[in-house]
């Protein structure tokens, strides 16, 4: 397919997503069993879509890397299963794993607590010509840090900095961060994968009854569910305070894990065909350099 045509392609299908203008943005108008016109009986079909998006994938990767100017940070935010690893393994299969880096945060470390909470991550950013991967990112600070408050305490915050505004403050502060990595050349994609609460009982259920899966479960998961509401919350005000035209959010709809890869495919090559990207072309002098080099190795007996 014509690159064009690829891109037109990835574009219409992932705008549906997108959000760029948080002000209206409304958790509950978006369906987390969405499929647009895909059903059931079309997982061949997005298959097929998948597998070619991953071809075109490969080849944008190869043209970033080859180019050396532009980096790309996607970040992948969402409830316990809602399949973060599964998107991240299905759609970047076809990476050159020399030119991409996945970094899963966890709970800090006491030197991480010793350094303001982007440290970590600011750290991470890919290099030039490279896809770095956020699972879970600086945005678990508005919000799990939200959710339970006690964790703010552990911080080693100054008390009088910890102000009825804080999370205001930080999605400021975060949306700023992004702004500037833009300005350096880092282009910023953030997922957020929306699972329904019947959904992820379901995902849990399965976990606890398949032993090959029993590794996935924490009973820290189930406990988490309690706060299920408070998280919807959380990640609405997140989504509506941080969406913005050059770091946009995707809510995927993620109860239909064959959908979810289809949709986070289709943002990446748009973003990716966005950037013109093209593999450098050699001047005069290089082009004289190969030909002496092409000489010499026919050349040889």
């Amino acid at each position: 397919m014509d690159p064009k045509n690829i891109h037109k392609t990835a574009r219409s299908f992932s705008k549906p997503f997108r959000v760029t203008n948080g002000k209206k943005f409304r958790l509950k108008d978006h369906d987390p069993g969405e499929t647009l016109d895909f059903t059931g009986k079309d997982k061949p079909r997005a298959k097929e879509a998948l597998a070619a998006g991953v071809q075109a994938l490969a080849e944008l990767q190869g043209k970033l890397y080859a180019q050396d100017q532009w980096a790309v940070l996607l970040v992948f935010q969402a409830m316990d299963a809602a399949g973060k690893d599964g998107v991240i393994k299905h759609v970047m299969s076809g990476i050159n794993p020399q030119g991409c880096e996945v970094h899963s945060f966890k709970a800090p470390t006491s030197e991480e607590l010793d350094h303001d909470y982007l440290w970590r991550c600011s750290k991470r950013v890919p290099e030039r010509g490279r896809v770095g991967i956020f699972n879970r990112s600086y945005y678990e600070e508005v919000l799990v840090v939200r959710v339970h408050p006690q964790i703010l305490k552990k911080q080693k915050v100054p008390r009088e900095l910890l102000t009825k505004r804080i999370w205001d403050e930080r999605h400021e502060d975060i949306k700023s961060f992004e702004r500037y990595l833009g300005r350096n050349g880092v282009l910023v994609r953030k997922f957020f994968l929306n699972v329904s609460k019947e959904e992820q009982k379901k995902r849990f259920l399965e976990r606890i009854d398949t032993p090959e899966k029993n590794w996935k479960f924490s009973t820290t998961d189930s406990h988490e569910r309690k706060f299920w509401n408070d998280y919807q919350r959380a990640y609405e005000d997140m989504i509506r305070a941080t969406a913005t035209e050059e770091a946009p959010w995707y809510v995927v709809p993620a109860d239909h894990k064959w959908f979810s890869r289809l949709v986070v495919a289709a943002a990446v090559i748009d973003a990716l065909s966005s950037l013109d990207l093209a593999y450098p072309k050699v001047d005069a002098a290089q082009r004289k350099e190969l030909t002496a080099a092409k000489k010499e190795l026919l050349a040889e007996k």
